[in-house]
């Protein structure tokens, strides 16, 4: 019992030393997955080069090596993000025009920790403090696309190239397409209700947090994140060890190839109707790109799941009349398959 109080109030009483101890242990344990891995497959009665010693050696790696990735950046972001609190985003961007603000948006959606779950609310705040709707629409494209976790896990699995060509993608696209909203001036296709609501002040409130409280915070947000997208990350390790294992490569590169011109718009239609998130969906998109498919195309598919999905379209009709809506999804669209064409013309 008295172990356990221990254990519980060491981030509190000694927060330098939990985050030293922490960062050690998680390096220890990322360098053992690899043999760990092989070690449990040749333990199984299954030949370790067959289609299911294959996709049963994916998923045995893959699945820590995630959960690992996962719970690393989202503490650490958990701990900066408690300097980047709901009311200090408004803050930030109503005090901004537009041009300058959709750039700030975006960069700030990379370090803030929503996603489309949490659109209505963020829509409606951003609208009471008068930020502009097209910085709004950047905010919340790039919020849950360009999110610290897609990053890690991006240079985790591929290396820090292909993360940051994803950046650069994801912010260039929730610049672009937020400055085109702007541009359009749809206030009026807001709902009636929300037209309606009072401005509030985007005060931007001072906090006086002390490391240990900042720990915490990086702690609650491991519980609450980790917690909630762990079922989507082994889902989505499963299906991308089912494509590694058994799924051949010149099937893949058939129509998720580069000489396919229509698998960018086809990769497209196919993740607007899933609903994951950027965990979830990077295991598949390993395994897709390891048999072949083009990697523009991949990307397109990823990004089309995380920003376009049908489930944010019937959250954001709560707030969004239909032609808002379809605004928003054809101008995403468009630029999601402008970032396909063009890296698999090039790449």
């Amino acid at each position: 019992m008295r172990l356990l109080q221990a254990m519980q109030s060491f981030p509190h009483q000694r927060p330098r030393l939990f985050i030293v101890s922490g960062a050690l242990l998680w390096l220890a344990l990322y360098q053992l997955l690899q043999p760990a891995a092989e070690r449990l497959v040749s333990w199984l009665p299954v030949d370790p080069s067959s289609h299911l010693g294959g996709a049963l050696q994916f998923f045995l790696y893959d699945t820590p090596k995630v959960l690992l990735l996962l719970t690393g950046i989202v503490f650490v972001m958990g701990i900066i993000n408690s300097w980047f609190t709901p009311e200090r985003t408004r803050a930030l961007l109503a005090k901004r025009g537009e041009g300058g603000a959709n750039v700030l948006a975006a960069l700030l959606g990379v370090v803030t920790p929503f996603c489309s779950c949490s659109a209505v609310p963020l829509f409606i705040g951003f609208v009471q403090a008068r930020v502009p709707l097209g910085v709004t629409f950047s905010f919340l494209i790039s919020a849950p696309m360009v999110n610290e976790v897609a990053l890690t896990l991006l240079f985790g699995l591929f290396g820090w190239k292909v993360a940051l060509l994803y950046l650069g993608l994801g912010l260039s696209v929730a610049m672009v397409a937020g400055w085109i909203i702007g541009r359009l001036k749809m206030e009026a296709h807001l709902e009636e209700w929300v037209q309606q609501m009072p401005r509030v002040s985007a005060d931007d409130p001072l906090q006086n947090m002390t490391l240990a409280d900042r720990v915490q915070s990086g702690l609650g947000a491991v519980r609450q994140i980790v917690g909630r997208v762990w079922p989507y990350i082994v889902a989505g390790i499963a299906i991308g060890a089912a494509i590694h294992g058994y799924v051949p490569e010149a099937f893949m590169a058939s129509f998720m190839g580069k000489e396919a011109w229509w698998s960018v718009p086809l990769a497209v239609l196919m993740g607007v109707p899933m609903y994951t998130n950027a965990a979830g969906i990077i295991p598949i998109v390993q395994a897709l790109l390891a048999k072949g498919a083009a990697l523009g195309t991949v990307l397109a598919f990823m990004m089309a799941v995380i920003a376009l999905s049908l489930p944010e379209m019937v959250i954001l009709r709560k707030v969004l009349r239909p032609r808002l809506i379809a605004t928003f999804v054809v101008v995403v669209s468009g630029g999601i398959l402008l970032v396909g064409y063009i890296f698999n013309a090039v790449l």
